[in-house]
């Protein structure tokens, strides 16, 4: 039987193929956030017990099957030249592109396009997490997305009585609500093609990415998540991780996948 892929026009039989699973990593960024820990240490660097941000992405990377990590550089990035170098220490080709002015998140990419795989995992140097990169980029490939975004769900209760006012008059009241809504988690998987409509040297962010997808009718797939996730950009949750480090190792540095 063959299984149709909803409003794709096409069946998952003629879904693109599997390239060679490679990511792209944002590490261009100041760190603002996590200052006075990024003045000198660019925030990818920064330890989550005794191995850094990149270390952890990276070893996680290799264990999932990707064999190519292209590493965009910015501030500090010297830094993580010298210390990550190659990446055989952790089992994965490392190449970098350096950023000589702010490119927004996905600008760096494009100027790396050529030499990326025609579908590929694009995502932020500072996210902690245990998805599954390798499967992230197959559900991309099965429902054949130009761009699939790894969602997370969070609840924000509010602590005050919330008012629905309509033309001067409460017409409803609800006693300290609890929202839930999807965030991105600085997760994607991208297709090449998808990008090619932006020139190099473009500055171009995620948020005007979805937007133009929205606007060509060609809406970003959801990729939800339900396991470990952290933007160790605040101080809080760098904190936290830190703190946890003996419970999230286990998480954080899995074995390696056999081939």
């Amino acid at each position: 039987m063959v299984m149709y892929i909803e409003d794709r026009g096409f069946t998952r039989a003629e879904a693109p193929q599997r390239g060679p699973r490679e990511a792209f990593i944002l590490a261009g960024g100041r760190g603002i956030r996590l200052r006075p820990y990024t003045t000198l240490i660019p925030k990818p660097l920064v330890p989550i017990g005794d191995h850094s941000v990149m270390e952890i992405v990276l070893t996680q990377l290799a264990a999932r099957g990707f064999t190519k990590a292209t590493i965009a550089l910015g501030h500090l990035g010297n830094l993580i030249r010298a210390y990550i170098g190659d990446g055989s220490q952790w089992g994965i080709e490392v190449d970098y592109v350096s950023e000589d002015r702010p490119l927004g998140t996905v600008g760096p990419v494009l100027q790396a396009l050529d030499a990326m795989p025609e579908h590929f995992v694009m995502m932020n140097g500072d996210v902690l997490t245990d998805i599954d990169y390798d499967d992230l980029l197959q559900a991309h490939l099965d429902e054949g997305a130009s761009l699939t975004i790894a969602t997370y769900e969070r609840e924000h209760r509010v602590d005050f009585g919330v008012l629905d006012v309509r033309d001067g008059a409460i017409v409803d009241f609800i006693e300290k609500p609890t929202y839930t809504y999807a965030v991105s988690m600085g997760v994607y998987a991208v297709s090449r093609e998808m990008l090619r409509k932006y020139a190099e040297g473009t500055s171009l962010g995620v948020d005007t990415l979805i937007l133009d997808q929205l606007a060509a009718g060609d809406p970003p797939n959801s990729y939800p998540f339900h396991g470990f996730w952290l933007d160790i950009g605040r101080p809080d949750d760098f904190d936290r991780a830190n703190a946890d480090v003996d419970l999230l190792r286990p998480l954080l540095m899995p074995e390696r996948r056999a081939s």
